[in-house]
């Protein structure tokens, strides 16, 4: 079952958006004011809607699909944002998005408008065990709610949630579009808890009982990590991420901080995971004050001019990393670095001659 509505181009305007989405948040009732503080610490997203004129020529189309896996008797909820137009014969690149805890389908909107506005079809996957619908129910029961949801179970059944629906994006599910995409050029992202999930997705693992818990997927060529968690428990990162093998591009910002009780993680934890990577082709951006829900569609946290700047260049930058990617052009990197100076605080990687020619460089 899916429903497809049509988008116009939009103007990249984010201080626009951010009033809109102000305007929006005022409307809000209910127990959610109370959450407002815990809400704010966590990376949950909030739906923007955008509506089209007969005038506008759409930019792209999103397709919502509820998909089941039924191995799993688990449904797995997506949001598609495919490019407009695209022709006959295209080879259209995708990322795989996965959302922080207590987000859904309907979040990081930006990132998927803006991907699809530039060719890059991107595919939003909703975890039913830690989505919004831990929000709902007694606000004083949120917390434990979140600590069942963090647990590893539900850690590994989101990594069988991206594996699942990029299957289902590439078959018949998504009719000519499954078709269209270029499966040299697929890549895996997220935010938070979803960030974990991209790692595991390309090759972070951890022992239990004596096995090795594997759950990468050779068809993602890179990854977009956005404030990844620590993996709890675990002491030795460099062995949890030594065989993560692609591209990496790690995005988080100075006051980066988790206060989930009982999760606490500061910013240190988001560099901690950039180093242990083993790969050398990785890149990191740290954005100056903006806070871990900066990354989300919430439009409050870091005041709305830091905000929609940190969005739009998160934005761009993870276009530029594709370019160097898939290109093997890192021209639009070092003109990002150039643009983008005075709201980073630091930048690793973003310019290095060492990352001219990556591995997975195609042609198209």
């Amino acid at each position: 079952m899916n429903s497809t509505l049509n988008y116009p181009a939009s103007n990249d305007d984010p201080v626009a958006s951010t009033a809109t989405e102000l305007a929006a948040q005022s409307q809000r009732k209910g127990w959610r004011v109370v959450a407002t503080a815990l809400l704010a610490m966590l990376a949950v997203s909030n739906t923007a809607t955008a509506s089209a004129t007969e005038e506008d020529e759409p930019a792209y189309e999103i397709t919502d699909f509820d998909w089941v896996d039924q191995s799993r008797s688990r449904a797995v909820p997506v949001r598609l944002y495919w490019p407009a137009n695209v022709q006959p014969g295209a080879s259209v690149p995708l990322v795989v998005f996965s959302h922080g805890i207590g987000g859904s389908r309907k979040g990081y909107s930006y990132l998927g408008k803006h991907w699809s506005s530039h060719g890059v079809a991107s595919l939003h996957v909703q975890h039913v065990g830690s989505d919004s619908t831990l929000w709902r129910g007694n606000p004083f029961g949120v917390v434990d709610r979140l600590h069942g949801a963090a647990q590893e179970s539900e850690a590994m059944a989101r990594a069988s949630d991206v594996h699942f629906a990029l299957d289902q994006m590439l078959s018949t599910a998504t009719g000519q579009m499954g078709a269209a995409v270029d499966q040299q050029r697929i890549v895996v992202a997220g935010h938070s808890y979803g960030a974990n999930t991209a790692l595991l997705s390309v090759g972070a693992q951890v022992v239990r009982e004596g096995q090795i818990i594997n759950y990468r997927d050779p068809r993602f060529a890179a990854a977009v990590i956005i404030s990844a968690p620590p993996f709890y428990g675990e002491n030795n990162l460099a062995a949890v991420l030594g065989q993560v093998s692609v591209p990496t591009l790690h995005v988080t910002a100075t006051d980066d901080v988790i206060q989930i009780p009982g999760y606490r993680s500061g910013a240190d934890d988001r560099l901690a995971i950039y180093d242990a990577v083993a790969n050398p082709t990785k890149l990191l951006a740290v954005f100056r004050d903006g806070s871990h829900s900066i990354f989300t569609d919430r439009s409050l946290t870091g005041g709305p001019s830091l905000n929609a700047k940190t969005k739009a260049a998160t934005a761009d930058l993870s276009l530029a990393f594709l370019d160097l990617v898939f290109r093997g052009d890192g021209a639009a990197l070092t003109q990002w670095q150039t643009d983008w100076q005075p709201i980073l605080a630091q930048a690793r990687g973003i310019g290095s001659t060492a990352l001219a020619a990556p591995q997975h460089a195609v042609t198209n």
